[in-house]
Formats: structure tokens, sequence, C-alpha cells
């Protein structure tokens, strides 16, 4: 919306944090039928970015939207700290967080074993809030030096959290597993070992969107902020050793704040742009595919409780019937997926390639890599060699019919196979996202 009206944008951005709507606990609430639900906090990221694209527009930033944004943001962060944290070790909950039955349990309710789940979304958001607070701070700095030191304290929690996402205190619950490469969720029991729950699923893949850059001008301005980052660098190894190296300069000499390092990252990559995996023709799949021909099951008082790759609706009533995070597109998390390639790329350059699709010997650079996934998204909409709508499916009326067949819906979420619609036909919300793509990349299919 902030491409056709940044007004309006940054007015529906306000509202969400009056405090009519606020509780006054600094929570906001998930939606109409549970307000006291979580969904992930994405408001600072997407202030942060209706500030910036209105910046490019007009050449200059609206600095008063920001500090007062910014100010109510603090106090939902400090919610999440003081809420969804279980063990106080900078390892979160929050519940389905809005991608309902992508796991083995409903996580908005009670577990059938005890205990809790140390979520690899939920941390993964966190970080990302922490990242999006600090920039945001970083921005303010430079004309008011009291926010420099708010800065300090989001880069600092920033470590703390992507620290104890490889390693937790003296448990060592490690989201990141070494031998299979990949995030997943951790369950806590009230007694023995923790168990990671092995699912390929975006909860994996949602630790790629803590990444940030810093210019090398903006650490020369704000050299009171540089100072403290220098020192924790030196002095806090114990912080630092287990996330990307800030010490290294990058492309343009930027520096990179990120939960995983350069050879995470290619790992990660290789399941993420498998075409048997998460790779469909039309994007990222919510689930890999590999779990159609080996579904996950957890043994849990007698009963089976199993993941299966489903690239469309949900094949049971569980999670509430209308809960489909097991194979399907969606664009939410797709659009920050390529945002997050983006970034890296702006650190790594132009020479740090990957095999996209993997296995097929092609080499792309993550910049080349985000447009080849815009592309694959697009390609839902757009007309194909035999003059189809992907999205259309195999609904012929909406296929042929010269009244119907430009009239393009805006599908909730798409099959992860075929690229058809499914869900509501009006989500504009989120998957009106594909404006912002095809303006980046054209309208190439």
């Amino acid at each position: 919306l902030a491409l056709v009206d940044s007004e309006f944008a940054k007015d529906q951005l306000i509202l969400m944090l009056r405090e009519w709507y606020m509780h006054p606990n600094g929570q906001l609430p998930a939606y109409e039928w549970s307000f006291g639900d979580v969904n992930p906090p994405v408001h600072a990221w997407a202030s942060w970015r209706v500030y910036k694209i209105e910046k490019k527009k007009r050449g200059i930033g609206d600095t008063l939207f920001l500090k007062r944004v910014f100010q109510k943001l603090l106090l939902n962060f400090t919610w999440w700290v003081n809420r969804k944290d279980a063990d106080g070790m900078n390892i979160f909950q929050g519940g389905f967080l809005g991608l309902d039955n992508i796991g083995v349990f409903d996580r908005s309710a009670p577990l059938p074993t005890g205990g809790h789940i140390a979520q690899s979304d939920g941390t993964s958001w966190m970080a990302m809030y922490a990242l999006n607070l600090l920039a945001i701070a970083m921005e303010l700095a430079k004309e008011d030096p009291a926010f420099e030191d708010v800065a300090s304290k989001f880069w600092e929690h920033f470590l703390h959290i992507a620290r104890a996402m490889n390693k937790r205190g003296d448990e060592e619950i490690r989201l990141w597993d070494e031998h299979d490469g990949f995030f997943y969720d951790v369950l806590h029991l009230p007694y023995g070992k923790p168990l990671p729950m092995k699912v390929r699923s975006m909860v994996g893949l949602i630790p790629l969107f803590a990444v940030e850059t810093l210019e090398p001008e903006v650490l020369e301005q704000l050299s009171g902020f540089k100072r403290r980052m220098e020192w924790f660098i030196d002095n806090r190894s114990d912080l630092t050793e287990n996330v990307a190296c800030m010490r290294t300069v990058g492309n343009a000499e930027r520096r990179l704040l990120s939960i995983v390092n350069r050879d995470q990252l290619r790992r990660i990559l290789q399941f993420m742009l498998d075409e048997n995996e998460f790779l469909s023709p039309y994007g990222i799949r919510a689930i890999s595919r590999f779990h159609k021909a080996n579904p996950y099951v957890l043994q849990v008082n007698g009963r089976q409780n199993r993941v299966d790759y489903e690239p469309a609706e949900s094949s049971n009533g569980l999670f509430g019937g209308n809960s489909n995070w097991r194979g399907p597109i969606w664009f939410p998390l797709n659009y920050l997926l390529i945002e997050s390639l983006q970034k890296f790329h702006h650190y790594l350059g132009p020479d740090f390639k990957v095999e996209c699709p993997t296995g097929s010997g092609q080499m792309m650079n993550l910049w080349e890599v985000s447009q080849e996934i815009s592309r694959r998204l697009s390609r839902i909409f757009l007309l194909d060699k035999q003059q189809r709508r992907p999205v259309f499916g195999e609904t012929e009326k909406f296929q042929i019919d010269p009244n119907w067949r430009d009239l393009v819906p805006f599908h909730e979420y798409f099959n992860g196979d075929t690229g058809m619609g499914i869900g509501a036909s009006h989500q504009t919300g989120w998957t009106g996202l594909v404006a912002k793509l095809l303006q980046q990349i054209g309208a190439r299919p």
C-alpha cells in the first residue's frame, strides 16, 4: 500500500498501536475471535519498510512517524520478552504464530506431553524484531543521539537470542541440528531429555529472516554505538562465537548481523532450493515435499501424531479444520524469504553463489535466487504458454471465458504443486505483495 498511498499505510500502522487497540501491557491483539492469541511480531518490520519506501519516493523520511511507532513497539517487545520466554533463556514460544498445523501438536494448546516447545520460529521472529528495532533506532539516532544507547540495547539483545538458537545454556538445547543442517522446534519435556521434532518445514527457514547489514558510513556517524559494538566483539566471545561473524567486513565494507553464518546458510538453502523439498514451480512450500513419502510420526500416550506433505487443503479437521500449512505456498513468508536473500546478497556480494535448483548444476548469486523465487510466485497469476493462469486451476470458466480470465483473484494460499488458488479469494492484505515483486522483476513468467 505504501507504493501508492504512504500516508494511509502509516495511519494503519499507527492505528494498531493506539491505546484503544493495544493492551496496556503491550500485547497486540491477534484477530477478532481471540485477542489473546499471538501472531508473529511483524509490526516493526512493516513500519520500517513503509518508512523506507516513502523516504525513497520523497527524498526525506518521516521521523515523527518512526518515533511514534518506536515508542509503542518498545512496549510490545518487552511484553514478548516477559511473557513468551518460559525459562528466561532467550528461547521463545508464542504458540502457532499463524502457522496453524505446521507442527506435530497444536502449539497454542497445552501439550499432551506436558512441558513446552522451544520454537525455532518464535525465537527467530524475536531475533528479527530486535534487528528491526535496531535499524529504526539507528535511523533516529542520526538526528537524535538519545536513540544511540537503545540501538546498542537491541544489538546486544539480538546477540543473546542468536547465541541461544545455537546453544541454550548448560542444557545445550540446540534449535540448530548440525548433523541435518536445519533448524527444528524442540519439545522441552517435564522429564527426560529435550526432543528435536525433525519436521522440515517453514519453521526451519524463518531463522533466515533475522538478518541486517550495517553500512560503514552509518557506523562512523554513530561513534558511541560503534565503540560499544567493537567492545562486545572483543570481550564477549561467549555471545558472538555462534553468530555470523560481525568483525569481517563484506561487500562495500558492510557488517552482517545474522543468526546463520555462511556455512549454515548454504546448508539451509540446499533444502530450500531443492524441487523435491521446498522449491515448487510456484514458490517455496510451507513443508518439504520430502514428507510425502516420509511422514514425521511422534508417538505420545499410545497415539500417533503425524505430519505429512499436503499441498492443498488440510486432510483432516484438526487444528480448527481450516489449517493449511503442510505444503501450500503462502505469500507473506515467501516475500520475507526474498527480502532476506537480498539482504544476504547485500553483504556477501555477487561472488557468493549457490546451486539453484539444487542438483541442477546452475549456480546463482543470492540476488538471482531471490529473482527466481519472485518469478515462480508471479507465475501463479500470469498466462503460461498454453494461455492459462495456474491460479484458476481446472476451473474452465475462469480459464477461457473472456469475461473472467483477466479478473485475477488474490487467494489466501496456493497449491504447492499446481499453483492453484485456495482459501479466501480476496486476500489482498498479503497476496497483494505480488505487485511489489512484479514492480521489481517485471512481468516475465
